[in-house]
């Protein structure tokens, strides 16, 4: 396998590593110059599309929600982030890994989640500077 190949295929296992499939619509919201490209254009690579911008009413099979504790009030956000969402579609939070600047504290994302109506199925290394906690409708709401 060539250096450019092993590459790729690292890229796409970024984007693999969020259960990600060819074909699915992402919208991404909560841009900034902080977030991680090679996430971003692996999740592109994989799936096949652009990701969509915060301002798209397109639905949605992944919200990707970059945040970070000072950003503003999470229940709203993943209350938005929601409404674009097809039927069992998922929002991945990103947010800072603990000890960088905007980390948020597990027990809020735990808290504001719940409150917004959704359940945390997995937490995961997204990035080097990012975690992502998986979050889906409960099965008897969606």
């Amino acid at each position: 396998m060539s250096a450019t190949a092993g590459q790729a295929q690292g890229e796409r296992g970024l984007a693999e590593r969020l259960g990600l499939k060819p074909g699915q619509v992402v919208q991404e919201i909560g841009w900034d110059e902080d977030v991680d490209d090679e996430l971003r254009d692996s999740i592109e690579d994989l799936t096949g599309n652009e990701l969509l911008d915060e301002e798209s009413d397109d639905v949605v099979d992944v919200a990707l929600l970059w945040w970070r504790d000072g950003d503003g009030d999470l229940f709203d956000a993943l209350t938005n982030a929601m409404r674009s969402l097809a039927e069992g579609g998922q929002i991945w939070l990103l947010t800072p890994k603990a000890g960088r600047e905007g980390h948020v504290e597990p027990s809020d994302i735990g808290e504001d989640a719940t409150t917004a109506g959704l359940s945390q199925t997995s937490s995961i290394s997204a990035a080097p500077d990012w975690s992502g906690t998986r979050l889906v409708t409960p099965k008897g709401r969606r």
